[in-house]
C-alpha cells in the first residue's frame, strides 16, 4: 500500500535530558504543566521540570487519572483558556500525554470537546505541546493518537490528529527507577500488543516493517525475561522499544488489526482494568478465534520470535507462548479483573461496542459482536 509518513517529534533521549526543556520552549510562551497525582514531586522529576522552566512563565494542573477523563481534562482546558496559555507540557505516562493532547485541541474549539472524540469536529488547530515521559508504554509521546474516557457515560474513545503530535519529547530512562513493578510489566505488555496489532495480520512482503516489528518483539521478550535484572541499559531499552512500537513506522503500508484494543478499551472504561492488562485478557483468545486468518503470521512469529520448529500446530503453540510470556510477568490472560458476574460483564462490553459502532473489528472486519462475545466467553477464568 502507498503511504505518506512524517514524524515531526524531536526526541531528547538519555539521562539528564529534562534540562533541555529550557531551550526547547520559547521563553516568551506561557506554559501549562499537566501531570497526574503528584508522584513526580516525590521522585524529583517535578523539581527538574521547575528548574528547566525557571526563566519561563508557567502554571500547573494536576490530577489526571490513570485513564484520563473528559471531566478532568475539561478543567485543564478552562484553566488554559482563562490564563491564555501558549504551550502545554505533559509530564507523565500515556494517560497524561493523551489527556494533554485533548486539552491542546479543545482549547482551540468553541464547542463541546467530546465532539472531537465522537468525530463531530475535525481538529484543525491546537496549542503546541511537548512531553516528559515518565512511564514507557504507549508511545503517545511521539504519535498523533489520544484516548479519553467520558466518566459520566463510561465511554472510552480515541481521536487522531497531527495537530496534537508533540513538538518534542524528553525520554530520560532514569525516571523509571521509582516505578512500581506492575507499571513496568504493563509497559512491556502494552508495547508488545502495539507491535502485534500491526504485525499479526497476514504476510505482507514489507521486509522493513516486518523485520523491525520482529526486532522490537525480540527486544521486549528479552526485557521481560530479564525483568528481575533491571539496570540502566534495561530501562533505556524498554523506554526506546515502547516508543518505537507506536510511532507509526512499523504500521506503514501494511494491514493493521486493533480489535484487541477496541475490546480492551471497554474493559477499562467499564471496570477500570489497567489498559495493558485489558489487552492481555483479550489478545490470546482473539488470536485463537481468528486462527485461520492469522495462521501464517502466527507461524512466522513462532519461528522468528520464539524459535519454534515447524509443526502442524505451530500457530497454536505461538499463541500459548504469548500467553506464557504475559503470565511470567504476572499479567492475567483471563477475564478476572471486574466487579460483576462474568456473563453480565460480557453483555455490558458488547452493548458498549455496539453503541460505539465497533461491530466489524480486525483487519478484515470479521470480528462481529457475536464473535467478540465468543472471544470474551473463552477468556472466562
Amino acid at each position: 500500500m502507498n503511504f505518506s509518513y512524517l514524524n515531526s517529534t524531536q526526541i531528547e533521549f538519555g539521562q539528564g535530558q529534562i534540562q533541555r526543556i529550557s531551550t526547547l520552549i520559547p521563553k516568551d510562551q506561557k506554559v501549562l504543566v499537566i501531570y497526574g497525582f503528584g508522584s513526580i514531586k516525590k521522585n524529583g522529576i517535578y523539581d527538574q521540570v521547575a528548574e528547566a522552566l525557571s526563566e519561563h512563565q508557567w502554571l500547573e494542573f494536576s490530577g489526571v487519572e490513570a485513564n484520563p477523563t473528559l471531566e478532568t481534562m475539561n478543567k485543564a482546558v478552562a484553566l488554559a483558556q482563562e490564563e491564555k496559555v501558549d504551550f502545554i507540557l505533559a509530564v507523565g505516562g500515556g494517560s497524561v500525554i493523551d489527556g494533554s493532547k485533548y486539552a491542546a485541541a479543545a482549547v482551540c474549539y468553541d464547542g463541546d470537546g467530546w465532539d472531537i472524540l465522537e468525530g463531530k469536529h475535525t481538529v484543525t488547530q491546537a496549542l503546541p505541546l511537548a512531553a516528559v515521559l515518565t512511564i514507557p508504554a504507549t508511545g503517545s509521546e511521539s504519535n498523533a493518537y489520544s484516548v479519553l474516557t467520558k466518566a459520566e457515560t463510561q465511554d472510552k474513545l480515541a481521536f487522531f490528529s497531527d495537530h496534537v503530535k508533540p513538538v518534542f519529547a524528553v525520554l530520560d530512562p532514569d525516571v523509571m527507577k521509582t516505578l512500581p513493578e506492575r507499571q513496568l510489566a504493563n509497559g512491556i505488555v502494552d508495547a508488545w500488543v502495539h507491535v502485534c496489532e500491526q504485525y499479526l495480520t497476514s504476510p505482507t512482503g514489507a521486509l522493513v516493517q516486518e523485520g523491525y516489528a520482529e526486532a522490537l518483539l525480540k527486544s521486549l521478550m528479552r526485557l521481560g525475561n530479564n525483568f528481575d535484572n533491571q539496570d540502566d541499559q534495561w530501562r533505556a531499552n524498554l523506554m526506546w522499544s515502547a516508543n518505537q512500537a507506536l510511532n507509526g513506522l512499523i504500521g506503514l503500508g501494511v494491514a493493521q488489526d486493533w480489535a484487541t484494543h477496541m475490546i480492551g478499551h471497554e474493559l477499562t472504561a467499564l471496570y477500570g482494568v489497567d489498559h495493558a492488562r485489558s489487552l492481555a485478557i483479550v489478545q490470546p483468545w482473539l488470536l485463537r478465534n481468528q486462527l485461520p486468518a492469522k495462521k501464517a503470521k502466527l507461524e512466522q512469529m513462532g519461528r522468528n520470535i520464539f524459535m519454534l520448529p515447524d509443526s502442524d500446530d505451530l500457530a497454536e503453540l505461538t499463541i500459548q507462548h504469548i500467553e506464557d510470556f504475559y503470565q511470567k510477568l504476572n499479567v492475567s490472560t483471563q477475564l478476572t479483573e471486574h466487579s460483576e458476574p462474568k456473563v453480565e460483564a460480557i453483555e455490558k462490553i458488547i452493548e458498549q461496542l455496539n453503541l460505539h459502532g465497533m461491530t466489524q473489528l480486525g483487519e478484515n472486519g470479521a470480528i462481529t459482536l457475536e464473535t467478540t462475545r465468543e472471544i470474551l466467553e473463552s477468556a472466562i477464568a
